[in-house]
């Protein structure tokens, strides 16, 4: 089966603005380590790996942006530049001038642990399915990037995506601009 927006049995593959809205929502509830593991994830769309290894050095106070190293390219060494609200990068700096985060490995866990922490807030925030992972929020990064009006190029860097086709899949899923051209179509049939 190609890559797809959807699953084998034609389950999405990710989280609706309102299912991360509530997983947002839903960290502040937690540790500020864990908050704020959960928030990079969401708000920067990079894999589980990339949050796990993050250092203080990858936090671009100034830019307010979060440099992650693709460890999807295993023959050579890139960086891409992620932007991010200030809140985020506020919430960072907090953390590690209050020792809540270690300045080498922000987030010192197993990669089972980062997922576990991240599937624990969906669990609590309601979110159930094959999308309440943090491949969920990556696609939810992505879908809520090009519904939002986000060159696809962009979306492409930020995702660190090696071919556009790969970040092309999220125009296909459905979002509130698809939703009203429907209405506009089976108005007055």
């Amino acid at each position: 089966m190609p890559w797809s927006m959807y699953d084998a049995k034609g389950q999405r593959k990710y989280l609706t603005r309102d299912e991360l809205q509530s997983f947002i929502k839903l960290t502040r509830c937690y540790p500020p380590e864990i908050e704020i593991f959960c928030l990079i994830v969401a708000y920067t769309g990079c894999r589980i790996s990339e949050a796990l290894a993050l250092e203080q050095s990858n936090i671009d106070f100034h830019q307010q942006c979060i440099v992650i190293k693709c460890l999807k390219k295993r023959d050579k060494v890139m960086f891409r530049s992620v932007p991010v609200k200030r809140s985020i990068i506020s919430k960072l700096r907090h953390g590690l001038e209050k020792g809540q985060l270690p300045p080498e490995r922000l987030f010192p866990w197993c990669r089972m642990t980062g997922y576990r922490r991240i599937c624990e807030v969906m669990q609590a925030a309601g979110i159930r399915g094959s999308y309440a992972t943090p491949k969920g929020l990556r696609h939810a990064f992505g879908v809520n990037a090009v519904q939002s009006g986000v060159p696809l190029n962009m979306v492409q860097r930020w995702l660190g995506h090696a071919d556009i086709k790969t970040t092309a899949i999220y125009t296909h899923a459905t979002g509130h601009e698809e939703r009203n051209l429907a209405k506009r179509m089976w108005h007055g049939v």
